[in-house]
């Protein structure tokens, strides 16, 4: 089995697209006819990303930590260690650590045939994002 490296450094998640500090490792980049895209994205406690949806959705895969997920609509969710999230094309949501709790994911998404990876939202208000952790 041959391992190829893609990055070997973990980048700053542009500060237009996250609330608070998150880094992201680049695990697999489209290259050839594939559109697969798959980062590791580490949350720091109240870091999330802003509002923004996927044309052909994501996959979310919680590998450490306890996080937060919400749908445009729908209830904010905790995610933890082994949870799987999935995404619909074109949903509205927001991710990322809890309150006080670090959080590190796998996001997986297909780019769209134009290049589309997402769609950038607004921001994730602090009505939005609870300041303390919801009741399980």
């Amino acid at each position: 089995m041959q391992v190829t490296r893609v990055s070997p450094d973990t980048a700053a998640a542009p500060p237009d697209w996250v609330i608070g500090t998150v880094w992201i490792d680049e695990i697999s980049a489209p290259t050839g006819p594939s559109r697969l895209r798959i980062d590791s994205v580490h949350f720091a406690p109240g870091s999330r990303t802003v509002w923004h949806r996927h044309p052909l959705g994501q996959v979310l895969h919680v590998t450490a930590g306890t996080g937060l997920v919400q749908r445009r609509g729908g209830a904010v969710d905790i995610i933890r260690a082994g949870d799987t999230v999935r995404i619909e094309p074109g949903e509205w949501h927001w991710h990322g650590a809890g309150p006080t709790t670090f959080m590190t994911h796998l996001a997986v998404q297909e780019i769209a045939e134009d290049g589309t990876e997402a769609e950038r939202g607004d921001a994730v208000t602090p009505d939005e994002y609870p300041s303390r952790r919801p009741t399980d």
